[in-house]
């Protein structure tokens, strides 16, 4: 799935959203100028009914018939325990609510847009009543039940049980940012998914959201139009790659969908192994800091650096014994394929020293040359570079999970970041240098 770099998007015209009401953009009046003949007839003959059927009977309000729902407030004729509705089974089946979040299912961030993106094809009516084909209420907490696959209908005062709370920084496609007021949940409270910046300033993103009068797609200041500082950014807990539960400490490293999910098996690893098991785990280590391990390679014969790297990402995790010996088991290859864990941190290498694969004292990775950008590298440090641009919001041009092949949305990618630093001509080629890759890391 492609972030967009840049994207523009013109608040819905006629919507009475907390955005429109920020553009002044309000639905139109019952008689204004907009208004069609027929209706203003049709209103002049029920008022005129209405009288002659009998004085002291209130005719109901017509504005308040027709008023938008915002997000957050109740339906008149049955309050419902939360401005959303309350946790419940999808509509039309036997399934009860979740016990824990821990059973919600894995997903993919792109699966999470494209859930979104059915529902904005489809404008879906927004409603606190009403539950659309798929089971999910039509409010914004139902929408994001139904992006994050939840498989029931959560509020926004139960949402945030599903995910980690995030920095601003670490956002990416299909995150969600929360608002709930716990002291009047009635008031303001509203959740958006999050698809991507539109621009490198990271001041506007695009917005999937559920709100009157129908499920839209559109740019929206950061956090939101309004309410913006009690915004708070969450990321779905099973999301596939994900580090759930690491509460904003380090961003997510995309699963690597070119390497097994199945542990291959203790023989593929150790004392003279050859094949390409080998040579993914690696890269995998490499992409989790363990770069400063190799020389050479990562390759399909085991080496002592194979042995150090996993170990140093085994004690990473807080294992010991034989837990930490150095050898893949199907736990550890299971942290490392979908991005679990903590990463192995930089090495504590004497101030001023740095080598050109170790990493510095910063805990910079050392820049590993020009060469392994070049048209047709393919090494472990393509993978690394790509997995940080991601990490940094310059992940645009990739379809899929970088790799270790160079290729043209790696150029792209790294031309988008050096342009955000304001540099200009062959300071912006997309090749990265020294100075890109120490910001790039830094």
């Amino acid at each position: 799935m492609e972030t967009p770099v840049f994207e523009e998007f013109d608040p819905q015209r006629g919507c009475d959203c907390p955005g429109c009401v920020q553009h002044g953009i309000s639905s139109p009046s019952l008689f204004g100028a907009g208004t069609r003949p027929v209706a203003r007839k049709a209103f002049a003959l029920a008022a005129a009914t209405g009288a002659l059927l009998g004085v002291g009977h209130t005719a109901p309000a017509v504005a308040a018939a027709h008023a938008p729902l915002r997000p957050g407030v109740p339906v008149e004729d049955e309050p419902p325990a939360t401005p959303q509705g309350r946790t419940a089974p999808l509509h039309g089946t036997g399934v009860g609510p979740l016990t824990a979040p821990a059973l919600a299912p894995t997903t993919t961030r792109a699966q999470i847009i494209n859930r979104a993106k059915k529902w904005v094809a489809a404008q879906v009516p927004y409603s606190m009543d009403e539950y659309w084909s798929d089971g999910y209420r039509q409010d914004c907490s139902g929408f994001v039940s139904m992006a994050w696959n939840l498989g029931t209908n959560e509020w926004t005062g139960s949402l945030d049980k599903f995910g980690v709370r995030i920095a601003k920084g670490e956002l990416q496609p299909g995150d969600m940012l929360l608002f709930h007021n716990p002291a009047n949940p009635e008031k303001g409270s509203h959740v958006v998914v999050f698809g991507g910046w539109t621009d490198y300033t990271h001041t506007y993103y695009v917005a999937y959201e559920q709100t009157p009068p129908a499920t839209r797609r559109q740019s929206t200041p950061y956090a939101y139009w309004s309410n913006s500082a009690r915004y708070v950014p969450y990321r779905y807990k099973h999301i596939a790659g994900s580090k759930a539960g690491t509460q904003g400490k380090g961003a997510p490293v995309p699963v690597n969908v070119s390497v097994p999910l199945r542990f291959p098996g203790a023989a593929s690893f150790g004392e003279g192994a050859d094949n390409k098991h080998v040579t993914q785990l690696g890269e995998l280590l490499v992409a989790r800091g363990g770069a400063r391990f190799y020389t050479k390679g990562p390759g399909p014969r085991w080496s002592e650096a194979d042995r150090r790297a996993t170990r140093a990402f085994q004690q990473a995790q807080g294992w010991t014994g034989r837990a930490a010996d150095g050898l893949p088991g199907p736990t550890t290859w299971q942290y490392l394929v979908r991005g679990k864990g903590r990463d192995i941190p930089a090495s504590k290498s004497p101030a001023g020293t740095t080598g050109t694969r170790g990493a510095s004292s910063s805990g910079v990775p050392g820049y590993p040359g020009l060469r392994m950008f070049r048209p047709g590298a393919n090494n472990p440090y393509v993978t690394l570079l790509g997995r940080q641009l991601i990490r940094k919001g310059f992940g645009a041009y990739y379809s899929g999970g970088p790799g270790p092949r160079w290729g043209e949305a790696d150029r792209r990618n790294v031309e988008a970041f050096q342009r955000a630093q304001g540099w200009r001509g062959g300071a912006a080629d997309g090749y990265p240098g020294p100075e890109t890759w120490r910001r790039l890391f830094s």
